[in-house]
């Protein structure tokens, strides 16, 4: 991807994308969350769904992006170019002082954006002082030289574009609520070290009866060193695999009511998911990676049940979570396609609110050409069966799609959630038996 760069920052250049077949616009949730708020905003899914289309033929061009607005030409198929505009809310001065003053209020945060990265939950700090860092309905406004006056397929292909760039650089969004990014960090720079004068003035006037403040290190001169100091050394490599539990199979019997054999089940399942916890801290990105809440003890024994790979504790664990033994089958090949998610979608039933039920709708129209979306009916709960096929799409409460196939008179989980319908509808379709993976949910 390349770019240009103004000399004051506030406008950058990329050059046109490749055409994107077969694969989604956005992997990240900064990509994603922007295509939501594109969704929410149109009001026309068709025109959504030829924009996607002139976005995957590659027919967006260079792609400015510059403070409350993006622009690009646009290729129709019959060669007319036509330019256009998407424009989104700046903050104002007095919105940007106290989005500043949180990141500054938040070491965590002014270290990840001095080192360029934009970790999630700064975008939930901002939202609690008042700041609306991603777009939200209504938001994304379309100006074409097609002139329609809501979003057309320009418009729409110029955003699917765009939520490809915000995956590579998510300082875009800053840029495009009106800050550069070389503005932005010089700023909390300069507030940074003012705090750290502050504080020592503090300290100063406290005299010898204050608080015992350590001196500290000014946060404008670390980062001018930064190029001197020599980098820390290289995190160490995780081992190959867990380690070993002990034996437990010893000459003495083991206590009334103690099963050694699921005592040393439970220690394999403890190192094995201690392996994964350590792996994930050594990867450079795990502070970007969501939170996982700790399952419920329901939740749990699918887990374990998953991870046992076999008949051996499926009883126990059946009766432990209240399951008939049918049941924990089902809710461990949910388990392996998608861990508590997929559980919750297999056993729970929700009724999406009114503006949820309105964006399924629309996925559902736009996931499709022209004449190829099957007949799909409606049957309540965030659910839509293919009638006569054996096969149904579930909506989850986070917008993905899971795929289910009917096998001996029961609905069973199919495969893994998808952002796309379509996909999930065709992993549905897949021969049934078709094997879930073998090993338990990475999340597990």
């Amino acid at each position: 991807m390349s770019n240009g760069t103004e000399p004051d920052g506030t406008e950058r250049t990329f050059a046109a994308l490749p055409p994107a077949r077969g694969r989604g616009f956005a992997a990240t949730w900064w990509g994603q969350a922007w295509l939501k708020a594109l969704e929410d905003t149109a009001l026309d899914g068709e025109q959504l769904k030829k924009g996607r289309r002139t976005a995957r033929e590659g027919a967006v061009g260079a792609v400015s992006v510059r403070p409350g607005r993006i622009t690009a030409v646009v290729q129709d198929r019959d060669g007319t170019a036509l330019r256009s505009d998407v424009l989104l809310q700046r903050l104002s001065d007095e919105e940007w002082d106290r989005f500043l003053d949180m990141a500054v209020d938040r070491a965590g945060h002014i270290a990840a954006l001095l080192d360029r990265e934009m970790p999630p939950h700064l975008v939930e700090d901002a939202s609690d002082v008042g700041i609306e860092l991603l777009p939200g309905i209504g938001d994304l406004d379309a100006e074409c030289g097609c002139e329609a006056w809501d979003h057309c397929p320009h418009s729409a292909a110029l955003c699917y574009q765009v939520a490809r760039l915000l995956d590579q650089d998510p300082f875009l969004l800053l840029l495009m609520r009106g800050r550069s990014e070389r503005g932005l960090l010089d700023e909390l720079q300069v507030r940074s070290a003012a705090r750290a004068a502050r504080t020592r003035r503090r300290a100063e006037d406290d005299g010898a009866d204050g608080p015992d403040v350590p001196d500290g290190v000014c946060a404008v001169a670390a980062f001018a060193a930064a190029g001197l100091v020599p980098p820390p050394p290289a995190p160490p490599e995780p081992p190959d695999g867990p380690g070993r539990p002990p034996a437990l199979d010893t000459e003495d019997a083991p206590p009334a009511g103690i099963d050694a054999g699921a005592l040393e089940f439970l220690a394999a399942d403890a190192a094995a998911r201690a392996l994964r916890l350590l792996a994930g801290a050594l990867e450079p990105d795990h502070h970007l990676a969501p939170y996982e809440a700790e399952p419920t003890a329901g939740q749990d024994g699918v887990r374990l049940a998953a991870a046992s790979g076999g008949d051996r504790f499926a009883a126990r664990l059946a009766t432990g979570t209240g399951r008939a033994r049918a049941e924990l089958d089902l809710a461990v090949r949910a388990w392996r396609y998608g861990g508590a998610a997929a559980l919750a979608v297999l056993e729970e039933e929700w009724t999406p609110e009114p503006e949820a039920l309105a964006r399924a709708v629309a996925a559902l129209d736009a996931a499709w050409e022209d004449g190829e979306r099957p007949g799909l009916r409606s049957v309540g709960h965030g659910r839509w069966t293919v009638p006569g096929a054996g096969v149904q799409l579930r909506y989850g409460r986070d917008g993905r799609w899971w795929p289910y196939r009917k096998e001996r008179s029961r609905w069973a989980p199919a495969g893994p959630a998808d952002h796309d319908p379509a996909a999930a509808l065709a992993e549905a379709f897949a021969p049934e038996g078709t094997a879930p993976p073998p090993s338990g949910h990475p999340g597990g």
